[in-house]
């Protein structure tokens, strides 16, 4: 008795973890692919100046192209803004289930020179707060004189 109750809790943690290893692997194959960078918002009304992913404000990432290579979890993004300093930019990413009944994800972003490694091993934490075959959209939160709000990051799929 006591062997096939060892053997159901097994069984129950090998099908869990199963199904949510899949969700990823979905969420990964939807990710695969060229995405443009349609338009960033914040929940909050105001003119705020941030530098996105330590690199560019937002008028530089608005327009830029993203491209996603999930079988080695890299890829690159690209400014193309002429008022920017233009080109790519590398980063390695993952993703992470977090709640499998609301489907949101932790999405971990890391930019990493043209060899795959960071100059100052910094990553990002943002929401995948949705995605499909055509869009998506990330959230972070950020915090200004104590006060938090969301950034919203929308993504339309170029291929």
């Amino acid at each position: 008795m006591k062997k096939l109750i060892v053997l159901v809790v097994l069984a129950a943690t090998f099908f869990a973890c199963g199904s949510s290893s899949k969700v990823v692997k979905t969420s990964k194959k939807m990710i695969k692919g060229t995405w443009s960078l349609q338009e960033i918002t914040y929940s909050d009304y105001g003119t705020f100046k941030i530098t996105f992913f330590n690199d560019v404000k937002k008028d530089c990432l608005i327009g830029s192209n993203w491209n996603f290579v999930s079988n080695n979890n890299s890829g690159v993004y690209t400014i193309i803004n002429e008022n920017c300093l233009k080109g790519d930019r590398n980063f390695i990413f993952t993703i992470q289930e977090i709640d499998i009944e609301t489907g949101l994800y932790d999405f971990l972003l890391k930019p990493v020179d043209a060899k795959k490694k960071s100059t100052d091993n910094k990553g990002y934490r943002l929401r995948l707060a949705q995605l499909s075959d055509t869009t998506m959209q990330w959230e972070q939160n950020a915090s200004i004189d104590g006060k938090t709000f969301k950034i919203n990051m929308n993504f339309v799929k170029v291929n």
